[in-house]
């Protein structure tokens, strides 16, 4: 019997070689593992990788109606990737990028860090991310619900920070790959606050992150949910897709569940991690930055001319949201909650409910 490999699925050396050797620019930077699960899971290949983005390029004449404002390799590669190198589907993608962005002008208007009311959504934390990436090389981005303050940030001001920080996140082809885990905390998420979530907002954000957004999201998790949580889904639920639905998951209280698909040492402890508690300001200090001068924007091309400004430390400050609530799903680092009975329920994902 010959020598058992000890390598893992995505550590084949001799698989490294050959990639390594056909590997072009746009592939430039990313670990042999991840060429292999992109060529894997993705269908990339690197002998055709500039074909299928060519394709993708031809068929922007068939939508005069939209103005595609980036057409760059590396930009559609993105789109590739998140549609697992389907031409037709990334384009599909790709142009709805851009008429969402048409369509909802408003929303992109100033689209930029140190917008006044993106950059208060950014100081409450809308959105967390984690600094470390999970088991799977994702990057895990939170929301502590109860923390909307509807006098201070608008619905439309959260959702702006949210799709401005994946802009930023996606620019890494290694995210473009792996892709993203979003946990919204809903403890302490009122009645009232939850009567903002209308029908129309709801399909906003729904359309900006899931139609018309290159992120391959893995994992949507809801913990401490309200019941009423439930009743909001039946609202959103037609306009999910299928995939969609089978990637949310209701934990309620039972931090088991979570940890079975997020292992404990990628989270925080309000997540019943062994990580610390998530400091709020994080993510708001990497995109607005300590030494912000007019030389080192760091721009995105798109209407409005969307760019994300490193802005002065003194805005956090400017912007002093008031005391954040914390999630009540805490649990002391590396202690795993121990399932209730009735819970059983809650933990399972939301297509269960159909």
């Amino acid at each position: 019997m010959g020598p058992v490999s000890l390598l893992p699925k995505y550590q084949k050396l001799s698989t490294w070689k050959g990639d390594l050797a056909k590997m072009t620019h746009l592939q430039a930077g990313l670990s042999p593992e991840t060429i292999e699960k992109a060529r894997l899971e993705l269908n990339e290949n690197p002998d055709v990788l500039h074909q299928d983005i060519q394709q993708v390029r031809d068929m922007i004449i068939t939508r005069p109606d939209i103005g595609f404002l980036r057409t760059d390799d590396a930009f559609i590669l993105r789109f590739l990737r998140a549609r697992k190198f389907h031409q037709a589907d990334a384009f599909r993608l790709l142009a709805q990028y851009f008429q969402y962005r048409q369509l909802n002008l408003d929303m992109f208007k100033n689209f930029k860090a140190d917008d006044p009311g993106i950059k208060r959504a950014l100081i409450d934390g809308f959105p967390g991310v984690l600094e470390n990436r999970d088991h799977y090389g994702r990057k895990i981005l939170l929301l502590f619900a109860a923390n909307w303050d509807q006098s201070r940030n608008s619905f439309t001001d959260i959702l702006r920070a949210i799709l401005l920080s994946l802009e930023v996140l996606i620019e890494d082809p290694e995210l473009q790959i792996n892709g993203f885990i979003l946990i919204i905390d809903w403890s302490n998420f009122s009645f009232k606050q939850a009567s903002k979530l209308t029908p129309s907002i709801l399909r906003l954000a729904i359309e900006g992150l899931q139609d018309s957004f290159p992120a391959r999201f893995g994992g949507v998790h809801f913990v401490n949910q309200p019941w009423y949580i439930h009743a909001l889904y039946t609202l959103i639920k037609p306009f999910l897709k299928d995939k969609t639905r089978k990637r949310i998951f209701l934990h309620g209280n039972n931090l088991n569940s979570l940890h079975q698909l997020i292992h404990p040492e990628f989270l925080p402890s309000e997540f019943g991690g062994t990580l610390p508690p998530y400091d709020m300001g994080t993510w708001a200090r990497t995109l607005l930055g300590p030494d912000y001068s007019d030389e080192n924007d760091y721009t995105h091309t798109s209407y409005n001319a969307m760019h994300v400004k490193h802005t002065s430390s003194n805005l956090e400050r400017e912007c002093s949201p008031k005391p954040m609530k914390r999630s009540q799903s805490v649990v002391e680092a590396g202690t795993l909650k121990h399932e209730d009975k009735g819970e059983n329920e809650n933990a399972q994902p939301l297509l269960a409910l159909d």
